[in-house]
């Protein structure tokens, strides 16, 4: 008995020191929390070519890769509108590109960390938006999937940025829209901001499952055996002494930052945000929080700003709001006259007989 419980002792012991000594290590090696936060080492699904993007049911795709500097090369997927499903069969590279002035608009969509542009619920969301008639372009940043980089967020919106007037160049007078999921609303709001700036801003912006920054994602990401994104383990520190300064400044001082909450004060386009009530990794309130910032900002007087919530009883969680039936619909018009359409809808599950329930609510600038 005594020698069973000396194990468990010693076996408490490194528990409590294994505990204590993480938040240092952190702290003294800031590229750890990096890394948690990217997971661009993470690949899933695994053993997936994607230079073939038919493999994954995409056989109105084209694989290409851009240089958005010198040693960076990033893979980038093309899907056209699924009416052109037969006139894409054994076409190349140019012929995808050449489609870009056709009179369909574009999707340039930047996904979230860990995986791939492979990733199954992007997948599925590609189709979707491909079969309501937009070409969606997608790509991997620099150290995900076969693109090659470093990972940081400047590199991340430099990608996002080239890739943008990659399109722009061969895209004639279409309208060309952002839509950034989870970690890459980040970057989203990053290049529509500089893209404003700059006075060449996209046609609208749509943010799913989006978060305020960083920070206060990292520091409010509910424990979650199913999620991926950010940091798993602050959980069980929440109420360690100096939280902030072990586990919330390495990532400021990784240069990591993602001001969603800052950028949106800046962005002068129609905005678009979808977030399901059950979301686990993201939580819901931080993007009711990150709508009730940009609503009032000036800079979206002009624009139409839209935040619409699924009901928690839809199950659409973090990355399912694809399936919703309502998509169609909420996407019926191109983005661009979102400003003509409501403000605040909230999607729930379909009465009998068809019905949705939907709540409508708006906010709007001068028309």
């Amino acid at each position: 008995r005594k020698g069973l419980w000396f194990r468990l002792r010693k076996i408490l012991l490194f528990v409590l020191g294994l505990y204590i000594a993480i938040p240092f290590l952190i702290k003294l090696c800031p590229g750890i929390q990096a890394k948690l936060i990217f997971l661009n080492f993470v690949r899933v699904p695994y053993f997936i070519d994607l230079k073939k993007p038919q493999d994954q049911g995409l056989n109105h795709t084209c694989n290409y890769y851009l240089q958005p500097e010198e040693d960076v090369t990033i893979g980038v997927w093309h899907t056209v509108p699924t009416v052109w499903w037969k006139n894409a069969q054994g076409k190349d590279q140019m012929w995808y590109e050449d489609a870009l002035a056709s009179s369909h608009p574009i999707i340039l969509y930047l996904h979230g960390n860990a995986g791939t542009r492979g990733g199954d619920h992007r997948v599925e969301l590609y189709k979707v938006l491909s079969a309501l008639g937009y070409h969606v372009v997608t790509f991997d940043y620099r150290g995900w999937g076969d693109s090659i980089g470093t990972p940081s967020e400047r590199g991340m919106t430099y990608d996002a940025l080239h890739v943008f007037d990659w399109i722009k160049a061969r895209s004639g007078d279409n309208p060309v829209y952002i839509w950034g999921h989870s970690l890459g609303t980040g970057v989203a709001t990053n290049l529509a901001r500089r893209l404003c700036e700059r006075e060449t801003p996209p046609d609208a912006l749509i943010l799913e499952s989006p978060f305020t920054n960083i920070r206060e994602e990292a520091k409010s990401h509910p424990f979650s055996v199913a999620s991926r994104d950010l940091i798993k383990t602050i959980t069980i520190y929440r109420y360690f002494p100096g939280f902030d300064w072990f586990f919330l400044d390495p990532i400021t001082s990784s240069g990591i930052k993602f001001a969603n909450d800052e950028n949106v004060k800046h962005i002068s386009c129609s905005l678009l945000i979808l977030h399901a009530e059950d979301d686990p990794v993201v939580p819901f309130q931080l993007g009711r929080k990150l709508y009730n910032i940009a609503a009032p900002s000036r800079s979206f007087r002009d624009f139409k700003v839209q935040f619409i919530p699924f009901h928690s009883d839809l199950g659409y969680r973090h990355k399912y709001i694809y399936k919703s039936p309502e998509l169609p619909r909420i996407l019926r018009h191109h983005p661009g006259q979102w400003r003509f359409g409501s403000g605040l809808q909230s999607q729930r599950p379909k009465a009998p007989g068809g019905l949705s329930g939907a709540k409508s609510h708006s906010h709007s600038g001068a028309f």
